[in-house]
């Protein structure tokens, strides 16, 4: 990949519109869009078609989550989108039925790992025993056996990922460029810190997104890449 291919921007907008202005400023600078929640209860699915027949790679940050067959269906109609990720929680079962219904579609499958919004405390609040490396190492290794393609975690945590499951590509959000503020994430690295620890694809929202040049912005963003 080129350092441009490996930034993600997070289209965490309010609607279609919005997103459109942005997309249309982004394109050529960053290369892929992602389109979450937000964006996906207020239209983005629609967007995320329109994007991909436009040869622009879409990542789904839907985090499916449920029972196999609902899974799978999900999988089944995300196909007919055209986007090149979609985000599956990495609980064993739900990537098994996703793995199953992609086939041998071109689309990547990417498991959730621990969110970059959580410490260890909240974990136990969860009711999880384990540490995050912990469930880092175990959900990389369960997506690698399953047929995964990659495997979101935050940058510090790229080399466990590629030491338990090195096919799979890591892919960081919590990205903050230097000077800039985390917000709510907890385990949060630059751009450079992010590719030297061993990550593949770098998700980038806010700095972006709420940047008055957003190309600008994503610009300086794919030269720290090439530079790390």
């Amino acid at each position: 990949m080129t350092p441009r291919e490996r930034l993600i921007v997070a289209l965490d907008v309010p609607s279609v519109a919005d997103a459109e202005r942005l997309a249309s400023q982004l394109k050529g600078h960053v290369g892929v869009f992602k389109i979450g929640y937000q964006l996906a209860f207020a239209g983005g699915l629609e967007l995320a078609r329109d994007l991909a027949r436009d040869g622009e790679a879409v990542f789904l940050d839907l985090k499916l989550l449920d029972i196999d067959n609902t899974v799978a269906k999900g999988v089944e109609s995300v196909l007919g989108l055209g986007a090149r990720y979609l985000t599956i929680h990495g609980y064993p079962h739900a990537m098994r039925a996703a793995v199953a219904a992609r086939g041998d579609a071109a689309l990547r499958l990417v498991a959730i790992s621990v969110l970059t919004s959580l410490d260890t405390a909240e974990l136990v609040a969860a009711g999880y025993d384990r540490s995050i490396t912990d469930l880092i190492a175990l959900r990389s290794a369960a997506a690698a056996t399953a047929g995964f393609d990659a495997l979101v975690c935050a940058p510090g945590e790229a080399g466990l990922v590629k030491r338990h499951a090195p096919g799979l590509a890591a892919i960081t959000p919590g990205i903050r460029p230097a000077g800039s503020e985390r917000g709510e994430q907890k385990r949060a690295a630059t751009p450079a810190e992010a590719i030297h620890a061993g990550a593949d694809l770098l998700v980038v929202g806010r700095p972006i997104v709420a940047s008055t040049d957003p190309s600008a912005a994503a610009d300086a963003i794919v030269a720290e890449i090439a530079a790390a």
